[in-house]
């Protein structure tokens, strides 16, 4: 049972091309596109897990959509507040500014006061993430933040001994009788 040799290099080609049946397919390596990003197991061992990240646009959209409008306390948006505070350990200048909480006003407008325009551009940088993590954690897709920039009275500076005298004088009226009795001049 000879085969032709025309035949025989043919019948090796074709067993060269199939796998056998018990060996494992390969299927063909995926690369992740750019910018995504696959997980680690030494992360995952770690105990690091990574958040999936929303844009602040698509964050707004998913709860601004949701339309609810629970009510809460001003206990609870401090609560709330103080836990979103701790996401910003490596930003110390914005968790400073962040660090008073805000005042609760009509239609769930949350008014925070801001001693200058520096701050308002900190907070103005993280305000949409953090508006819908209040809307999402509060369970209120009406809540609005407001900065407002309180100007706060500083005191005259004393330079001159007159004036300096003028400030005790107003504490201790009697020091104008010390001042004659010795013939005291600060002028």
């Amino acid at each position: 049972m000879d085969q032709p040799p025309s035949e025989a290099p043919k019948k090796d080609a074709e067993q060269k091309k199939s796998p056998p049946v018990d060996a494992p397919v390969k299927k063909p390596v995926r690369r992740l596109s750019r910018g995504a990003k696959s997980p680690s197991i030494k992360d995952a061992l770690a105990g690091k897990f990574s958040e999936e990240k929303l844009s602040a646009k698509e964050q707004h959209e998913i709860y601004t959509s949701v339309g609810e409008t629970r009510d809460f306390t001003p206990e609870a948006l401090k609560m709330k507040w103080d836990e979103f505070l701790i996401r910003l350990d490596d930003r110390p200048n914005l968790k400073s500014t962040l660090s008073r909480t805000p005042k609760i006003e009509d239609g769930y407008q949350l008014v925070l006061e801001i001693d200058n325009s520096v701050q308002d551009d900190l907070i103005n940088s993280i305000k949409p993430e953090l508006i819908s993590w209040l809307r999402k954690e509060l369970r209120n897709s009406k809540i609005h933040l407001i900065t407002r920039i309180t100007e706060v009275e500083k005191e005259k500076l004393i330079y001159t001994d007159s004036e300096k005298y003028m400030e005790m004088l107003k504490k201790n009226p009697r020091l104008e009788l010390l001042k004659q009795k010795f013939k005291l001049d600060f002028e």
